[in-house]
Order: structure tokens, then C-alpha cells, then sequence
């Protein structure tokens, strides 16, 4: 109870504290190259905080400060140092929602807290961006001095996820996530004669064909991807219409659009209902497990499908990328900066340079296998030949990456979309297995989310 009340009141007082307007504009590079990291942690560094503290999830982000930020020592694992200025790492996971909680508690504190004690820097992801970028307690980018010719080689999308509902950019991200379907190799060429991406593309160009395909991939012994939610988010991201509408429950046509698609390719055998990230879910990672393919990032394909595990598909080049049949992105993790911080100067030098420094932006794609989020930059190394992908067999998969990211439209981000799309998804699973009817189904979806969210109606 006292975390669901922490987080309420979170949601009241941000609700409360709306702003519209941007702030002063600074400085700043306005070539789009961004910072350097050298000009930080002198002057303008010590006339501000002297302590930098950081709020995030996990450790991505510090390595990519600790790879890439080129005045940042670290000192341990929650501490470094960038010029004079103490770096606090605050690394709480996402499980249990525990990261949201404890940056809720201490946001509410902010106003009152000493100096060194507040936050500085908070990450979020796109589920959930809206509940804090809607509110007073991130900052402006403007008020940094930071401008849109700053920003312009950015993907507009990463833009639209941070934008507050009076048009205001509240963060900023390094990457991009576009995805992209991965599909077995080996499968490609038993089953349809050919592993070339672009020959692979006519069997999943659009739902219809996908679903064509399945029926192929089962005859041969495979399952099309291994569950219904492999897909769900590239449905999800094709939406005309948010999950709320004038503060009820809207399910868009195409949310029943996959419940309809993968109803049938589940009672076809075609696919299963494992949750994303169990072990049966995984077993397609592996030749013996027979999955056709996942849907995913390229962080999905780097980190998350056992390509260091000898045996596995990744690990002997085995998987390929193609479109698909919609674009769609998946996950990302943005910088805001916390209303109150003492550290302007230095936010917005990390921010310019973790985010629009084509150099460092090119280090990140060659060393750490990221699509990052510089338009430039992911053009050139799509033409680059020197550039491939060994999890890929080869394949520079850059320029698939690229075409399905122009095609993202988030207009239709809610601040409820993190809850509505996990409870969607965990009433389906009894419809899928025939536990439920579609409506009985509908109105656990219904109850579930009104329960989370008990200002809804439906």
C-alpha cells in the first residue's frame, strides 16, 4: 500500500504542477555537434553543484558515460568524478516497479532537499515517459541551452516521446530503437528457398502474408515466432487512437487486430503464449527450439538471444533482418533533467555530447552495437560495407533500421500506456488459451486496468 500511495500522490502533485512555457536559451553549440567533454568540470562546473546525481535503472547508461564521456573518471561502481563535481550513481532495477517508486519518493522530496541531495539527472523509458514529462519535475530542454538546431539531425520520434502536452521537449536519448524482424536462417532456406533479406521480406510484408507464412513454418515444424507477444508491440505501435480517450478506456482497432491475428495462429499451433523473457520463450534462440523468428531492437538480437552462448543461432551468425510487416520501436531510455538541479552546465554538456556528437555517436554504433539517434551518422555507416554484423551473418542491417524509424508515428502516447499494454496483454493469455470468452476477457482487461488506474472509466 505505501508504495501504490507514494506513487499516487506522485501522479497529484505532478498533476498539479503543469507548466507550458520554455525557459531562457543558453549558449550551446548550435552546429548540432554537441559538446566535447572537456569543457566540463572547469569554470562553469565549479560555479554550479558539486555533486551529480544520477537516477536510472540499470547500468547502461554509466557505460555509456564511462565509455564515451571523455572527463568522466570512475572511482567504484556507484561513483566517479567529472572535473570537480562527484558523480552519485542511484541504481534501483525495474522489478517490482522499484525504480519508478524510489524516484517517485525522492522527485516529492526535491523541493526541500539540500543541494547535494538533489536530483540531478533521471532516466526514463517510453511506457512511461508522459507521467513525469507532463509535470514540473523535469526541466525544459530550452532552459538548459540547449536549441532546436542543437537537435536537428534527431530522429523526430525519440522527440515525440519526451514532448509534454503543451509541446514542450522535456529530455533527450542517445539511441534510437527501431525494430525489425529477425528471422532463422537456416528456416528461411528449408522452408522458403532463400535467406536473402530481401526475398525473405515478400513472406512478411504485411499481416496477411505473415500469417500465410505461418502456415508454411508449421507444415516444416516451426512455429511462426515463439508466442503472441512477439508481435504485440509492432500492432501496438500502429495505433490511430490512445488507450485513453476523455478519461476512458479505448482499445484501438488494431490492439483486436492482433488479439483476432494471434487467436488464430495459437489455435493453428502456430505460435505459443509464452510470457517475453521466460525460458520457453527463449528456447527459438537455439536451432532445436524452432522459431522462425522474433520481433526486436537491435539490442534485442545483441544482448537478449544468447549470441555469446555457443550453440545458439546468434552465436554462429545464424539470424538474418528484414522489415517486416510494420515498423515499430522498443524500448530507449531518455535524459531528463530534474527541475531544481544546481548542475545546468553540466546536464546540458552531457546531454549535447551523449546525444549529438556525431564522433561519439559513431563510437556507440561501432563499440556497443547500437542504433543511436543521430539521422547522419546512421545513413553513412548504413552505406558503410566495412560495417556488418556478425550475430547477422554478415549483414549491415543499418539501412533496415533506418527505413522502418522515418515510418514511427507516436502521436498517440497516453501516460497510461505502460499499465494499459501489460494488462492487455495479461488478460489476452486466458482468451489465447482458451480459458475465457473475448468478452470475458475484455472486462478482466477492464477491471484490471480501473483498479491501477481508478480514475478511468470504460
Amino acid at each position: 500500500m505505501k508504495k501504490r500511495l507514494v506513487s499516487v500522490l506522485l501522479c497529484a502533485a505532478m498533476a498539479a504542477t503543469m507548466i507550458a512555457g520554455c525557459g531562457s536559451s543558453g549558449g550551446g553549440s548550435s552546429t548540432g555537434e554537441g559538446g566535447t567533454g572537456k569543457e566540463t568540470g572547469g569554470d562553469a562546473a565549479e560555479e554550479q553543484g558539486k555533486v551529480l546525481n544520477i537516477y536510472c535503472w540499470n547500468e547502461e547508461f554509466k557505460t555509456r558515460i564511462t565509455d564515451h564521456y571523455a572527463d568522466y573518471e570512475e572511482v567504484d561502481a556507484t561513483h566517479g568524478k567529472i572535473g570537480d563535481v562527484d558523480v552519485v550513481w542511484n541504481i534501483t532495477p525495474s522489478d517490482d516497479n522499484a525504480y519508478q517508486n524510489n524516484l517517485d519518493a525522492t522527485l516529492l522530496k526535491q523541493a526541500d532537499a539540500a543541494a547535494d541531495d538533489k536530483i540531478d539527472i533521471f532516466l526514463v523509458e517510453a511506457d512511461y515517459a508522459l507521467k513525469y514529462v507532463d509535470t514540473d519535475y523535469t526541466m525544459p530542454i530550452k532552459d538548459l541551452g540547449i536549441t532546436d538546431a542543437d537537435l536537428a539531425n534527431q530522429y523526430q520520434y525519440t522527440k515525440d516521446v519526451v514532448t509534454d502536452s503543451n509541446g514542450v521537449l522535456k529530455g533527450l536519448s542517445w539511441q534510437g530503437c527501431p525494430g525489425v524482424l529477425f528471422y532463422n536462417r537456416a528456416a528461411a532456406k528449408e522452408v522458403l528457398g532463400t535467406d536473402d533479406p530481401a526475398a525473405v521480406q515478400e513472406y512478411v510484408k504485411d499481416w496477411d502474408t505473415f500469417n500465410e507464412t505461418a502456415k508454411k513454418m508449421k507444415d516444416a515444424g516451426y512455429t511462426i515466432t515463439s508466442s503472441v507477444n512477439d508481435s504485440y508491440r509492432v500492432y501496438s505501435n500502429n495505433v490511430t487512437s490512445p488507450w485513453v480517450v476523455d478519461g476512458k478506456i479505448n482499445i484501438d482497432d488494431n490492439i483486436m487486430k492482433w488479439v483476432d491475428d494471434s487467436k488464430e495462429l495459437v489455435d493453428a499451433g502456430e505460435t505459443g503464449t509464452w510470457e517475453l523473457w521466460s525460458d520457453d520463450w527463449s528456447k527459438g534462440f537455439y536451432p532445436e527450439g524452432k522459431v522462425f523468428c522474433y520481433f526486436g531492437p537491435a539490442w534485442l538480437v545483441n544482448f537478449s538471444m544468447a549470441a555469446d552462448t555457443e550453440g545458439s543461432i546468434g552465436n554462429q551468425g545464424g539470424w538474418g533482418a528484414t522489415e517486416g510487416p510494420q515498423g515499430f520501436f522498443w524500448g530507449g531510455t531518455w535524459i531528463c533533467a530534474a527541475e531544481g538541479t544546481d548542475n545546468t552546465e553540466l546536464i546540458k554538456d552531457i546531454m549535447l555530447t551523449m546525444t549529438t556528437n556525431e564522433d561519439v555517436m559513431k563510437e556507440i554504433v561501432i563499440d556497443d552495437d547500437d542504433f543511436v539517434n543521430n539521422k547522419p551518422v546512421m545513413e553513412a555507416m548504413a552505406e558503410d560495407t566495412s560495417y556488418s554484423s556478425k550475430i547477422l551473418g554478415g549483414q549491415n542491417p543499418l539501412g533496415i533500421y533506418c527505413a522502418g524509424v522515418e515510418n514511427l508515428d507516436l502521436s498517440n502516447l497516453s501516460a497510461y500506456d505502460q499499465g494499459c499494454n501489460e494488462e492487455f496483454q495479461n488478460a489476452m493469455k486466458n482468451y489465447f488459451e482458451g480459458n475465457a470468452t473475448k468478452d470475458e476477457t475484455l472486462n478482466l482487461f477492464y477491471k484490471a486496468v480501473v483498479e491501477k488506474y481508478p480514475e478511468l472509466t470504460y
